[in-house]
């Protein structure tokens, strides 16, 4: 029983369940649903690709993690490198394998999602922004995943781009948290190449950019009101905060708080686009 805990905890169960609302509110937002088994399908399938991509970072990751997560997992020896590999590869075919089942183009769209998570793990990770903005990619392209799922994937682009910029502030957040065990390792991120300072402004500059954004789907009848106060309340006021905290405080415990805080914060920000439409 140990060991099963051992490889649910690999997965990142959380954010694997945020990639599958992710897939649900974009598929949602679309209009008339042509099916709801292919929706469901979709979910699964993003589920998994995301189980599998949390995986295998934590494989490539392993020796930055003894340093700067030395209780996951893998640093703590509670599974071989070898064999989180194999699961990893394992949980991406189930992904790829349920895209099967929702639209001709879902098969192609699992495939390089399951690629720039491969990609971005053994190599973009650490470099200079590029890591950031693939993973952000990836994150963005659930919503999109749910509108072809759901049969018009034109009004999934907005949630897409909010999700864009908002894992890219949190990867940029986390990179900072991260520094220590990045730099002994040799990594080129952007705290490293350019200093702490320079990519809390970075941060602060695309969450800015990202709170401006959300706005504008009310003002052009897209959404909501009920949309234009979840959003405010649960999303923008959160970031803010963030970005206020981060400066006053960049130490690694508190920015892992902050990163933390963000990632339920995305829950905040699916229920927005979600009630937006109503």
């Amino acid at each position: 029983m140990k060991k099963i805990f051992s490889y649910i905890k690999l997965t990142r169960p959380p954010n694997n369940l945020i990639a599958a609302l992710s897939v649900f509110v974009g598929a949602t937002i679309a209009g008339d649903i042509e099916s709801w088994w292919k929706v469901f399908f979709a979910c699964l399938s993003a589920f998994f690709i995301s189980a599998g991509g949390n995986s295998i970072n934590d494989y490539f990751d392993i020796k930055i993690d003894r340093i700067n997560k030395p209780y996951r997992p893998l640093p703590k020896g509670e599974i071989a490198p070898s064999s989180a590999l194999r699961f990893s590869i394992f949980l991406f075919l189930i992904g790829i394998i349920l895209s099967v089942w929702v639209k001709p183009l879902s098969p192609i769209i699992a495939l390089l999602a399951c690629g720039l998570l491969v990609v971005y793990s053994m190599i973009l990770k650490k470099t200079l922004l590029v890591g950031n903005i693939t993973v952000s990619m990836v994150s963005a392209l659930a919503f999109a995943y749910g509108g072809i799922a759901a049969g018009d994937f034109k009004l999934s682009l907005i949630p897409a781009a909010f999700a864009l910029l908002f894992h890219l502030g949190r990867e940029i957040l986390k990179d900072v948290e991260d520094l220590k065990g990045d730099s002994s390792l040799g990594a080129s991120t952007m705290p490293i190449k350019l200093g702490v300072d320079f990519s809390l402004y970075m941060c602060t500059l695309v969450f800015s950019f990202l709170i401006f954004l959300t706005w504008l789907p009310y003002f052009i009848n897209v959404f909501s009101l009920v949309y234009l106060l979840v959003v405010i309340v649960g999303v923008d006021l959160v970031v803010i905060y963030v970005i206020w905290s981060m400066w006053r405080d960049h130490t690694s415990s508190n920015l892992h708080r902050l990163s933390n805080i963000l990632k339920v914060d995305m829950l905040l920000g699916l229920v927005a686009i979600y009630v937006g439409k109503f």
